[in-house]
């Protein structure tokens, strides 16, 4: 704005104390109105329902007051400078306020006008550029645009216009909530897990994040003594390395973050980029970043809150094993089958266990099983029951406890709960019944008092797999087992040297000799550039050969028929040669050839891709999958960001639906995994190191030999940056 205060701000520290936002001393509201329908004078009324005992200034030039309260004809007249000034004004006035804010030294503001890059206009883009400089020249904090506000049940501050709240403020309690929209946010995961029987701390719903985004208002939560879960429904993050850092926070504390990523499929990121001006990334690589930095992903709103029922007490299994017990088979059979799909053992009792259970239940059989059928227990003999509880709890094998009631008395549903509540373990009720003698107790109730419990087995199921994942992560984080150790036998220098000689695509022969500078193993090769060459060359290696054209402006080489496999004896390779030699002339006319790279043919073994892609959120990201032209087909990939530690090369693998084959099947011996991992490692590294330099990698097939014989490149590719 030519003229104005914005002109002459200088550049200034970015306040990262977001308390002025949430519990300010004195706010001011522009816009607000009388009128209940409007968007100022809903945001107004909450505001004043809400209990906030703070200074209120409502401005308006229209109004002397409202509600009794003196009304402001601009932020200019107030009386004094607010910690927080709400602004809803036309889009064109906005740059107005904000400038008379910045002259007070207000230090945060929330634009809820819109206007901005949702429009995805290049007006609108261009607006939302003038506030992220007006942001960081002024030093002025700012929500939105395009926002709905902030909520704070802890200190009764509102200022947002959803009917989620009300007008009486919900009991506060532990669970923050984040969402770029206002409407799901407020009403589809707060306002439903109020209803679910939690307590919520802070909501912010914060819209375009030109200046504060929601790992700003992730870390304000994760610091507040009030929070100690996170519950985030995002449509992107704009920074990888923030958000890496911001987790690695929640691990130190041991505070979950839970994340609902919208914008997964190609319908819901052209959603989310007209929605909020965010551009939607790889789904996969987003999920794949949320495991590898201990966030929990999920893929629904009611998951969200259904999963911080248990992971707001912040107990966190050792181990994956549980047990189970219920007064019918069937639910034991059902229960069994939904665990081993989120991959929760059930693990044997110990043979102490065994024989408490057993003389108990005289005549059950030799052995009982887990998920455990106890009948008469459960209907005839509760204290019987508790005692069996109590034994499976102290069970050595067993690392968390949920068992299922149904239609039950009062007073065993209060000695479930009791149960729970003293459980040495993570445990959790299911209870898919009700009271038989009292209409008063419900589930939400129980979970209002604190007690984790389920109306259903698989949200309680996944949530006890999500709190075992977390629990591994926080784990591996105090030990300082999950940072990344760069390898030995890498030579960062000489594969640099290798690397910087070429612009654009490398060769299969160029690529290849920069990756073994980091320790990978690839097969001996030779170009030729006669056909007499390349008869001496297959020689050398005494068995059959490939060729391939060697050429960066062909990197499809198979693609453009320029490849010949199997190849033995002098007259095969001489008519080979040529033949590819004419392939690629036919394909490629003007294409730069080197010749052809006479390559030894690598014994049989399971073929696997290893890749670099680099992201525009998180960087370089390894991919790893099955090989071949499956990778085409199948899109079996797993990708984590680089670099990455052993244990994130072993999920990865791990997390391929083809793992069986690496095991061994149909008589085939298992491979080398374990050679496999460490070339993952190796690769992640190569993709840190040369994160400017590198664009794409593309390793296929790696050949994998039997356990201990390792792998070898057979192709390769390095494109750099342009």
């Amino acid at each position: 704005m030519p003229g104005s205060v914005m002109d002459n701000l200088a550049p200034a520290a970015l306040n990262t104390d977001l308390c002025g936002l949430f519990a300010p001393r004195s706010v001011a509201l522009v816009g607000a109105t009388d009128h209940p329908s409007n968007f100022g004078g809903r945001v107004f009324r909450a505001m004043l329902n809400f209990g906030y005992k703070g200074k209120i200034f409502p401005v308006n030039p229209r109004l002397k007051e409202i509600y009794g309260l003196a009304c402001y004809p601009s932020v200019k007249d107030l009386p004094e400078t607010p910690d927080h000034v709400g602004i809803i004004v036309a889009t064109e006035r906005v740059f107005d306020i904000l400038a008379d804010c910045a002259a007070l030294g207000v230090p945060f503001a929330t634009v809820y006008t819109a206007g901005f890059a949702e429009t995805a206009t290049p007006e609108g883009r261009e607006r939302q550029a003038r506030l992220i400089a007006f942001a960081r020249s002024s030093g002025m904090r700012i929500m939105g645009p395009n926002c709905n506000g902030v909520i704070n049940f802890v200190d009764s501050f509102a200022m947002t216009s959803t009917g989620a709240i009300g007008r009486a403020k919900g009991k506060a309690g532990n669970v923050g909530v984040i969402s770029h929209s206002g409407g799901l946010g407020q009403i589809t995961v707060m306002w439903r897990a109020q209803m679910a029987g939690l307590g919520v701390s802070y909501e912010a719903s914060c819209g375009n994040e030109a200046d504060l985004d929601t790992l700003d208002f992730a870390r304000f939560m994760l610091r507040s003594d009030t929070t100690d879960i996170i519950l985030m429904a995002i449509e992107g993050f704009k920074d990888g390395a923030k958000l890496q850092a911001v987790a690695l926070e929640a691990l130190e504390r041991e505070k979950p973050i839970v994340v609902l990523k919208l914008g997964r499929t190609e319908a819901g990121g052209r959603a989310a980029a007209s929605h909020t001006g965010a551009i939607a990334g790889v789904d996969d690589i987003y999920q794949a970043a949320f495991k590898q930095y201990g966030m929990i992903g999920v893929n629904t709103c009611n998951e969200l809150y259904e999963t911080a029922i248990l992971m707001r007490k912040r107990r966190w299994p050792k181990g994956r094993r549980a047990a189970s017990v219920a007064a019918t088979g069937g639910n034991i059979v059902h229960l069994a089958d939904m665990g081993a799909d989120q991959g929760i053992e059930w693990a044997e009792y110990s043979t102490e266990t065994q024989e408490v259970l057993t003389s108990m239940l005289p005549g059950y059989g030799s052995k009982i099983l887990n998920p455990s059928d106890l009948t008469s227990l459960a209907t005839g003999e509760p204290a019987m029951f508790s005692r069996a509880l109590a034994t499976i709890a102290g069970d050595p094998n067993i690392d968390a406890v949920a068992p299922i009631f149904a239609f039950v008395t009062r007073k065993q549903i209060e000695s479930g709960v009791q149960f729970v509540l003293d459980c040495p373990k993570p445990a959790a009720m299911i209870w898919v019944g009700a009271c038989t003698d009292d209409a008063a107790p419900t589930a939400e109730d129980l979970v209002a008092a604190g007690v984790p419990v389920y109306r259903d087995a698989l949200p309680c199921l996944r949530s006890l797999r999500a709190a075992m994942d977390f629990g591994r992560r926080v784990a591996a984080y105090q030990q300082k087992t999950d940072v990344p150790q760069r390898p030995a036998g890498i030579s960062v220098q000489a594969a640099r040297d290798k690397l910087g000689g070429h612009n654009g695509t490398l060769t299969e022969r160029e690529s290849k000799l920069v990756l073994a500078e980091y320790g990978f193993p690839v097969t001996r090769e030779r170009l030729a550039s006669t056909p007499a060459e390349a008869v001496a060359h297959a020689r050398e290696f005494a068995g059959k050969v490939a060729l391939k054209i060697d050429s960066a402006d062909i990197p499809h080489k198979t693609d453009a028929g320029a490849v010949r496999l199997g190849l033995q004896g002098d007259d095969a390779v001489d008519r080979g040669y040529v033949e590819v030699m004419e392939a690629a002339r036919r394909h490629a006319p003007d294409a730069r050839i080197n010749g052809v790279l006479v390559q030894e043919m690598v014994p049989p073994g399971v073929e696997m891709m290893l890749g670099i892609i680099s992201d525009p959120v998180f960087g370089p990201v390894v991919a790893a999958g099955l090989g071949g032209i499956h990778i085409e087909v199948l899109r079996d990939v797993s990708y984590r960001v680089a670099p990455v530690t052993p244990a994130d090369a072993r999920a990865m693998v791990n997390e391929l639906r083809g793992y069986k084959v690496l095991e061994g099947v149909r008589g085939m011996p298992p491979r080398d995994i374990e050679s496999l991992c460490d070339l993952i490692v190796r690769l992640s590294w190569f993709a840190h190191d040369f994160r400017k330099e590198i664009a794409e990698v593309d390793i296929n097939p790696l050949v994998v030999m039997p356990n201990g014989k390792g792998a070898r490149v057979v192709d390769a590719l390095i494109v750099k940056s342009k």
